[in-house]
């Protein structure tokens, strides 16, 4: 099975060495020295890892037989492929590959349905499920333990516990008019009492 593992972006200094986004969760291993790599477009590749590094919080590459900024500019926005096994499962129990969870269905705990997991984003701070609704629409899952609460592989599902608003906005505005009700000041209730001079608190930051 070939699976997407990175992209590559801008040239980094004039040695041949790239920046690349990575879509792994395992760069050591699919990026590492000495990995071989299908390419997207095909006629770019394959590429070979030479070397690596992080430099100021992003993986650096160099390829085998790249040598100067031109060749690695050349190479920008070239998809890095790798072959996995499809049956090959990750070191910890409680990590996945994205292939294992493309096309899962998300449902509530209740078993209501969600929708499908069509794409899984990578970003530094998390991971993110792009679920395409029943009506063609997406919605983003961070794929944290609080929301995500069980990946059944065997059932083929994901269930989650999203908090108000994230798969229906309008659930956040009717918990916003509850807190209003009760007499609880909402935080932009604050923010414009506090504009307002009509408190002797200071105002504090973000915090």
């Amino acid at each position: 099975m070939q699976l997407v593992v990175a992209r590559i972006g801008r040239a980094h200094g004039i040695k041949g060495e790239v920046t690349v986004e990575v879509r792994t969760d395992e760069p050591e291993l699919r990026l590492g020295p000495g990995a071989v790599l299908a390419t997207e477009p095909a006629a770019t590749g394959p590429l070979t890892v030479e070397a690596g590094r992080v430099h100021s919080g992003r993986l650096l590459l160099r390829f085998e037989g790249v040598r100067d900024r031109t060749a690695a500019e050349a190479l920008r926005n070239t998809l890095l492929i790798a072959e996995v096994d499809p049956d090959e499962l990750p070191e910890e129990e409680d990590e996945f590959y994205d292939h294992q969870l493309i096309d899962l269905d998300v449902v509530l705990a209740d078993g209501t349905g969600i929708g499908r997991i069509t794409e899984i984003s990578h970003l530094p701070s998390q991971d993110l499920f792009i679920v395409e609704r029943p009506d063609g629409s997406e919605v983003m899952i961070p794929f944290v333990e609080e929301i995500v609460t069980e990946i059944d592989l065997e059932e083929q599902r994901a269930v989650i516990t999203p908090p108000p608003g994230l798969i229906d906005e309008s659930e956040a505005v009717i918990a916003s008019s509850r807190d209003e009700e009760s007499g609880e000041p909402s935080g932009d209730a604050t923010s414009d009492e506090a504009s307002s001079g009509d408190t002797d608190e200071t105002p504090k930051g973000d915090a």
